[in-house]
């Protein structure tokens, strides 16, 4: 295989995983070996999150996630305008 060709991955997802889980809040920790993301959904007048899912990554696998995560919404914000942050909304109550 040539170097500047990537391997193909054929992905399988199950059902349920396709349909997700609605997260609107997370906790980052991390360790030397390890960061961990709590996902979490926390609803108006109830003063404590449910975790929903745990992912734990490498410190790399992390990284990389950050990277993909930026590429991803620039090419979001070049299709659909700029993510403003809650907090700039001045509707937007609750963080």
């Amino acid at each position: 295989m040539p170097e500047n060709e990537k391997p193909q991955i054929n992905i399988e997802i199950s059902e349920k995983e396709a349909e997700g889980i609605y997260s609107n809040f997370f906790l980052i920790a991390h360790s030397p070996h390890e960061f961990i993301i709590d996902f979490a959904r926390l609803l108006p007048g109830l003063p404590k999150a449910k975790v929903f899912t745990r992912v734990i990554l490498t410190p790399a696998h992390a990284k990389l996630l950050l990277s993909a995560l930026e590429d991803n919404i620039k090419k979001y914000e070049s299709q659909f305008g700029e993510i403003r942050h809650p907090k700039q909304e001045k509707k937007f109550i609750g963080f």
